[in-house]
């Protein structure tokens, strides 16, 4: 029988032991009941494989001992690096976008502030957002088996997350657009080494959020004749893209 697997971070392992508390603990020891003795194996953000025994187990944390170590085999990450720029919309909508893309394969996500966002960030409030979207992000790559954690990072502005961008393929989901469909623009593409897709917040993007994108090198696609809401949107465009260049 094949021992239990979780995402951890390399910081958490020194002297040929992982230990740690918080919710990875919760959920090896009080969900899952696992206790000395069990095996288990640790997968960092690197994508290497611990293999280990629990060694010990207290109230708030567990101390597992590793022996041995190997690289990660590649499961569900394979395929084009898709990276969903996202631009923060209200309320937990962005757990739901995170916990998705991190199933359907997103590599990772750029989010940032648009110019109708509802939602907003404050500078003392960023670290501890970056913290939690990022856990989310683990939690549902622990959940689906991912081998790597998708990176999660900010931007304070349109102009600044799409000025950022370094993909092959660079794709602006806008409903403004009425020539060009995403089959369309696909049609004769072969699958890129890397993409990245700019997804507008609830009021939609800006104009000149559009022209900004499309100075970078967007290409304004549309995804046909109805009107997504923002995290349906993210999660078609996830799922598309992951079915399209697969099949190559």
């Amino acid at each position: 029988m094949s021992s239990r697997r979780f995402m951890i971070s390399s910081r958490n392992i020194r002297d040929g032991y992982a230990s740690f508390n918080g919710d990875l603990f919760n959920h090896m020891v009080r969900v899952l009941r696992l206790g000395t003795g069990d095996g288990v194996t640790l997968v960092d953000e690197a994508g290497i494989e611990h293999q280990g025994i629990i060694d010990q187990v207290s109230r708030e944390w567990v101390a597992v001992r590793i022996e041995a170590r190997r690289p990660a085999p590649a499961t569900g990450d394979h395929g084009a690096r898709i990276t969903i720029c996202q631009a923060l919309p209200k309320g937990e909508k962005i757990d739901l976008i995170l916990q998705k893309g991190t199933e359907l394969g997103v590599h990772d996500f750029s989010l940032f502030c648009g110019r109708r966002s509802v939602a907003r960030v404050r500078e003392d409030q960023l670290a501890a957002k970056l913290e939690r979207w990022q856990r989310i992000a683990a939690e549902a790559a622990r959940q689906c088996n991912r081998c790597s954690v998708p990176a999660v990072s900010w931007s304070p502005s349109a102009a600044e997350a799409a000025g950022s961008t370094a993909q092959e393929l660079r794709l602006l989901l806008w409903e403004g657009e009425r020539k060009q469909s995403l089959k369309s623009a696909l049609a004769d593409l072969g699958r890129p080494a890397s993409v990245i897709v700019a997804v507008g917040p609830e009021g939609g993007f800006d104009p000149l959020e559009v022209q900004q994108f499309i100075k970078q090198g967007y290409l304004p696609v549309s995804l046909g004749n109805r009107i997504l809401r923002t995290e349906t949107a993210s999660i078609a465009i996830s799922a598309i893209l992951q079915y399209i260049w697969d099949m190559m």
